[in-house]
């Protein structure tokens, strides 16, 4: 049985940084993520951007002491419920360890995170087109939002 564990990005140890930065890239690249990756001085300024973010974490999720996924994560705060609260921006589990069990768990840990931190709701975006993903977040309780609501952009 694999062992997982979880750790937070340690923004001054290089291991996690070239971590982040390839799983990102994975990430990217894949289907779902569907961008160009980034090259390394967009490499750099993510990890210095996030480093000094003052409301952001990133946290790995480990399967036999191999790092196996990550969740970018920024901490909000509702004015209508008057607390602080989590947004998963990033969420991706590396393709060979798909299956296992390790998004369910990585997300979980999420949800540990926030309920010990008294976050009144973790918020996420999701492609429309990406069912896998949707059914593991309905499956853990996510559901559109009443009314329902889009989540628009303009790029700038």
């Amino acid at each position: 049985m694999s062992v997982i564990s979880f750790e937070f990005c340690d923004f001054e140890n290089p291991t996690h940084l070239a971590a982040l930065a390839e799983l990102l890239n994975m990430y990217m690249a894949d289907p779902m993520g569907d961008s160009p990756q980034l090259n390394k001085l967009q490499q750099l300024r993510l990890v210095d951007g996030l480093a000094n973010h003052p409301a952001s974490f990133v946290l790995f999720e480990l399967c036999d002491g191999e790092i196996a996924g990550f969740a970018t994560c920024f901490i909000n705060f509702s004015t209508f419920m008057v607390k602080a609260y989590l947004n998963i921006h990033d969420f991706f589990v590396v393709p060979q360890f798909r299956g296992k069990g390790l998004a369910n768990a990585l997300m979980q840990e999420l949800i540990s995170i926030s309920t010990a931190r008294d976050y009144c709701k973790i918020t996420l975006e999701v492609r429309e087109d990406n069912a896998v993903a949707q059914g593991l977040y309905h499956s853990m309780g996510f559901e559109e939002c009443k009314p329902n609501m889009f989540f628009l952009t303009k790029k700038l």
